[in-house]
């Protein structure tokens, strides 16, 4: 006799859920989209970021250990971070599986998680892609401007001030931080986009990767990114 989810013996330790790894470069919207899909899936949306900042707040062993590479300004290392993965897998709201939201961020990473889920009967089931090309994240990242008196946003694509250079609120004079300035988002696009085309290229050659177009509007890439992710993750068992 099997479990509800058809796939080991009841009395055995339960399997590990779905694994679905979102990518997309910054600026390509995944953060958005993870939100959106881990509701509609069922799937615990799961950010490194936010493992680490719950398991130091908390003062878990694993988040003592990531806390002391922190203070020493140290990387913390991938075995930490995929523990606390597997510990998330664990639990109760992730029975279903979870969308992991920036890690892989290198095939070094991938490589490790593909071998840690493997020792616990599970693998990476798909791996969306959500695809922009750089010049339209340029555009997407540098096109923010902020006002000097209260810090109030605008931006050239979607959120225009109605007068050109000038705070719709207070009235004060926009101007464009260092960072956010194209020629400095760009540099840094490229840094990125370097380790993000060789973790795509792994999940290519390991079939678990499809490509969604990234340049459309946010429904239409939930409703994209759904229909390749639907049934993947329901045909393995």
């Amino acid at each position: 006799m099997t479990s509800a989810i058809g796939r080991v013996p009841i009395g055995r330790n339960p399997p590990i859920g779905r694994v679905v790894v979102l990518l997309g470069a910054p600026g390509a919207g995944k953060g958005t989209q993870a939100q959106i899909l881990s509701e509609r899936l069922g799937l615990a949306h799961v950010a490194t970021g936010d493992l680490f900042r719950a398991a130091v707040r908390d003062e878990t062993p694993l988040g003592l250990a990531a806390k002391g590479y922190m203070d020493r300004g140290e990387l913390v290392p991938d075995g930490v971070t995929i523990e606390m993965l597997l510990e998330r897998l664990a639990k109760p709201d992730a029975q279903a599986g979870i969308l992991l939201d920036g890690f892989p961020r290198n095939t070094a990473q991938a490589e490790v998680l593909d071998k840690a889920l493997a020792e616990k009967g599970g693998q990476v089931d798909l791996a969306p892609y959500i695809e922009v090309p750089e010049a339209d994240l340029v555009a997407r990242l540098g096109g923010r401007w902020i006002c000097r008196a209260q810090g109030h946003p605008y931006h050239e694509l979607n959120k225009q001030p109605a007068q050109s250079g000038v705070c719709d609120v207070d009235g004060s004079d926009l101007y464009q931080r260092t960072d956010d300035q194209p020629a400095t988002v760009q540099a840094r696009l490229r840094q990125q986009l370097g380790a993000l085309d060789l973790v795509v290229d792994y999940y290519r050659k390991r079939a678990v990767l499809t490509v969604v177009d990234g340049r459309k509007d946010i429904g239409q890439v939930t409703v994209d990114l759904l229909a390749a992710i639907v049934p993947a993750i329901g045909s393995r068992g």
